[in-house]
Parts: structure tokens; C-alpha cells; sequence
């Protein structure tokens, strides 16, 4: 019985997989044409797999002797290129010999000096093998400093002497491209060129599943188990996960093997609901490693300015760049740079409110009824009241200065759903806001958030006109307006917290929160 797999490369054998090889369209004319290049995408975007796919399709051929072989070793040893090129063939030589027959596999390495090793060993292999060599390097990008600069620079030279003394064809493949390849010199913590690789023909990313794939891929379980995914369910599912192929397994997996492991019973739209939420609360290795990169300051550049709804225009284009190489962002056709999928856009938000969120004090949850329902009503008060007490020193706590407000209403409203509802966040670049759903039971609550800075008028009416717009689209007669004020020179928290009743255009009336 195969399975959604989550965890390494895929296998035919064990696992449900779609042909990996076509989402790189132009890679087999670049190999015929004796090209060096670039794959590069995000981690768990299927790379390893298409890669180790493509290598035993051109050996099966019988036109080259193609394999996959990693560079993740030398990592420990980047600080002394030599130690790192010992550790790196002897990494190459366990791969090879379970993938390629032995006619095809390189001889004992020769003697050389460091620094030279790598450029050594790929030497006699190809003088060794009846065919020309085609390598696949992964985890080009675990390397740093010294060993990274010392493996590009032997690739660079012998890339002359192909195919006769060097590989036929040569691919990178790695999390980034190779100007962002990260060393220690020159004060800069990358590369910022693609010399000392300049050799290279072209930078591929492996793109995203289609609608179409997806359904192909979760056809697949119901071929083998009769277990049945609703059309809407398939739908919800690209919806979700804009075809990210981690996402599209993971969230698979949750569904069948916790939320309905039985397989008489089909998977709906409100499974996969459950089954997203179950993957966003257990934080697996690749969401934990997404919530990572939201430290570094080149991310940071860009979703913190994008969470708080405002324009990208002091961002370099660079950084831009970077974070959709890491697939946390892309372009949306119809609306510029947009977070990449609608479960990454939970995940950021609940990961920046974490150390709010557990910097809170004890509340008691004031604003449920005898009978466990929400109240409106008293959640406002109980809101004011942590506010006017808790939120001066709790911004301190946001790891995004810009949107602490936003992250410290989050974890406050986290700390509401617990009990047993959703909270879900809307942003867009140039709004100036961002939007809140909470869902309790039968209570839906719409909320859009504000900031007011230096410079700028009150954004009252903006805010008022905006958030029609939105609870139009929720079908809901009422919600909250909170206007943060940031402006210098303000009376503290405690003193101007407070809210007040407006009527937006369209006739609703509009809690009015300045905090």
C-alpha cells in the first residue's frame, strides 16, 4: 500500500507520486546541449525527487551515465575545503554505487592536493566510463565560505575539458540560485554574482502541481484504497496549498490517516478544513523551517511591510526575489506579491505572535456564556480591558516592530479561539490593513486592523469604507474597526483606549476600537 510521503525523496514504490521530470520542461535539451546550470526552489518542492528521477531515465537511455549525488557532508568541514572534499567523494561513492551499474561507476579516486580533489576525482571518472558523465550536485547551498568557493572554482575550471575529462553536463541544485549562495567576505553574507559559477547556462525552478495534479495525485489514493476525494475537496485542496507539493502531501496524509481514516468514507471539503488545522498546530520540519526564515532580515524586509498591508517601494528588488525563491511568496497575476499560499498565510502570523502569545498573563475567559457560546459583548470588554492593562509592554515582545499590534491581537484572540474556534488573516499589498475572521461556534466576527502613523490623517473613514467591503464578502451586518495609534507623542495605552459606534457607507454599524 503506498502513501503520501512527507519526509525525503519520493520512491515509486512506496509512495503516491505524479512524473517529476515534467515540471522541468527545458532540463533535457540543456543536458544534450552540454549545459551547466541551476535548479533551484524551495525545500520539499520535489527537487531531489525529479532530479534522481531524471538521472535514471538518461542512464536507461543509454546515452549517458547521469546520477544524483550530494554536497550536504562537506557542510561540517566548510572551514577546510579539503576535509570537505574527502567527505563529500566518499558521500558520492556509497550514492553511485547503488545507482548506477558497475560498468558506469567512477574508479578508486586518485591522489591530489586539497583544493583539487573534487576537480581529481570527476577527472577520472569521466576518463574511466564508456559514456559521458551528466552529474547532478544537490545541496550545492549546504556549503558555505571557503569549501563552497574552493568546489565552484574546480567546477569552473575544468568545465573546458568536457566531455572528454570533465562531466558532460553539470546541474546546481539547491535552495537558492547561485548569487545567493552564502559565504563570509567582502562584508557581504552572500555572494551577490554568479562568478565564481559563471559558467552556468540557465536557473530553473521546479514549478508548482496544477489543479489538475493535484487531483491526479489524490486519484491515486482512491485508485488503491476506493477511498473517495469530493470535487469541492479537490478544489479546497489546490485552494490551500496554490499546488505546493509538500502542502498537497501533508495535507493528504492529515486527512486520510487522521481526520477520516476510514476509507468507506469520502473526503470533504470540512475534512480538509480539519486536516489543515491539524498540520498548522503540529508544525512539522518544513513549516518550523519556514518559520525560521521569517528572521532573517531580507525576509523580514518584505512580509513585515506586506502583513501591515503597505507598499514594497523602499524594498530591494533583490529580496523580493529571494523570498519567492524560497517560496514563501509569489506574484499574483492579478494583484502583485502576495504570501504563496493560504496556509503559509496562517502560518506566518500565528508563528510571529508566538512569543506574544506566550507572554500573556492569565485571562479568564470572561466573554463566554453559561452555555459555552461567545459573546460579542463581553469579548469587547474583555479586550479593552487586556489592552488598556497588557498591550504597552506587550509590543515589546513582537518580533516585527511595525505590525506588534497586529501580532499582540492575534495572540490575544488565539488565546479566545482555543476554546474552539478559527481566526484567519487577509492582507494584501497597498491596503494598510489587515483582516481578522474569528469563527466561534455560531458566532462569525469580521475585523479589519489600522495603523495610524506620523504624517497621516485618521484613517477612520478609509478604514470604515474598507471594512463594508469586507463583511460584505463574510455576509455580516456588523464587525469591529481597530484603529492603533502610532503616532508619536500619544497619551499612553491605558488613556486612550477606547470604543465608540460609526456607521460605515453602506448603513452597518461598526464597533470603532483606538487603542
Amino acid at each position: 500500500m503506498r502513501f503520501f510521503n512527507v519526509a525525503g525523496p519520493c520512491n515509486p514504490a512506496d509512495h503516491y507520486m505524479l512524473p517529476a521530470t515534467e515540471r522541468l520542461p527545458d532540463v533535457q535539451s540543456l543536458i544534450d546541449e552540454k549545459a551547466y546550470f541551476v535548479v533551484h526552489g524551495p525545500r520539499q518542492s520535489g527537487k531531489t525527487t525529479a532530479m534522481i528521477e531524471l538521472a535514471r531515465q538518461l542512464t536507461a537511455a543509454g546515452r549517458y551515465a547521469a546520477a544524483l549525488v550530494s554536497m550536504e557532508v562537506g557542510a561540517a568541514f566548510n572551514d577546510d575545503p579539503g576535509a570537505a572534499e574527502l567527505a563529500i567523494l566518499d558521500s558520492w561513492r556509497f550514492r553511485v554505487e547503488r545507482r548506477l551499474p558497475p560498468e558506469l561507476q567512477p574508479p578508486p579516486w586518485p591522489e591530489a592536493a586539497p583544493g583539487k580533489r573534487m576537480a581529481a576525482a570527476l577527472a577520472a571518472w569521466c576518463r574511466a566510463i564508456p559514456r559521458p558523465l551528466v552529474l547532478f550536485l544537490d545541496e550545492i547551498d549546504a556549503l558555505q565560505d571557503a569549501a563552497l568557493i574552493s568546489v565552484l572554482r574546480q567546477l569552473r575550471d575544468g568545465y573546458p575539458e568536457r566531455p572528454a575529462t570533465f562531466p558532460w553536463s553539470l546541474a546546481l541544485i539547491g535552495l537558492r540560485d547561485v548569487r545567493d549562495y552564502k559565504v563570509a567576505s567582502g562584508g557581504s553574507e552572500r555572494l551577490n554574482t554568479a562568478s565564481p559559477f559563471n559558467i552556468k547556462t540557465e536557473s530553473l525552478t521546479l514549478r508548482a502541481f496544477t489543479a489538475d495534479e493535484v487531483a491526479e495525485l489524490y486519484g491515486q489514493h482512491t485508485a488503491e484504497t476506493g477511498q473517495v476525494f469530493t470535487p469541492a475537496a479537490l478544489a479546497r485542496a489546490f485552494e490551500l496549498t496554490q499546488g505546493q507539493p509538500w502542502l498537497v502531501n501533508a495535507l493528504a496524509r492529515q486527512a486520510v490517516r487522521v481526520v477520516v481514516p476510514d476509507v468507506t468514507q469520502p473526503v470533504d471539503v470540512a475534512a480538509l478544513e480539519q486536516a489543515k488545522e491539524l498540520l498548522i498546530q503540529r508544525q512539522d520540519t518544513h513549516l518550523d523551517s519556514l518559520a525560521e526564515r521569517l528572521r532573517e532580515p531580507r525576509v523580514r524586509h518584505v512580509i513585515e511591510p506586506l502583513l501591515a498591508g503597505r507598499t514594497l517601494a523602499d524594498v530591494p528588488f533583490d529580496d523580493i526575489r529571494f523570498v519567492q525563491d524560497l517560496g514563501l511568496c509569489r506574484m499574483d497575476p492579478a494583484g502583485g506579491l502576495v504570501i504563496a499560499n493560504p496556509i503559509y498565510r496562517e502560518v506566518i502570523p500565528r508563528v510571529l505572535a508566538t512569543t506574544p502569545q506566550a507572554s500573556l498573563p492569565h485571562i479568564q475567559p470572561t466573554w463566554l456564556r453559561p452555555d459555552g457560546s461567545l459573546d460579542p459583548v463581553k469579548l469587547l470588554e474583555a479586550f479593552l480591558a487586556f489592552w488598556r492593562r497588557h498591550g504597552q509592554p506587550l509590543l515589546g515582545s513582537a518580533p516585527y516592530h511595525e505590525i506588534a499590534p497586529h501580532l499582540v491581537l492575534m495572540a490575544f484572540l488565539h488565546r479566545v479561539v482555543n476554546g474552539g474556534g478559527t481566526l484567519e488573516r487577509e492582507y494584501a499589498i497597498g491596503s494598510g490593513r489587515m483582516d481578522l475572521c474569528l469563527w466561534y461556534r455560531d458566532v462569525t466576527l469580521g475585523i479589519d486592523l489600522k495603523v495610524w502613523r506620523d504624517g497621516e490623517s485618521d484613517p477612520l473613514a478609509e478604514g470604515l469604507a474598507q471594512l463594508d467591503g469586507y463583511l460584505a464578502g463574510l455576509g455580516l451586518e456588523t464587525g469591529w474597526l481597530v484603529l492603533f495609534d502610532r503616532r508619536s507623542g500619544q497619551p499612553p495605552i491605558s488613556q486612550r483606549t477606547g470604543s465608540t459606534t460609526a456607521v460605515s457607507p453602506a448603513g452597518r454599524t461598526v464597533t470603532v476600537i483606538r487603542a
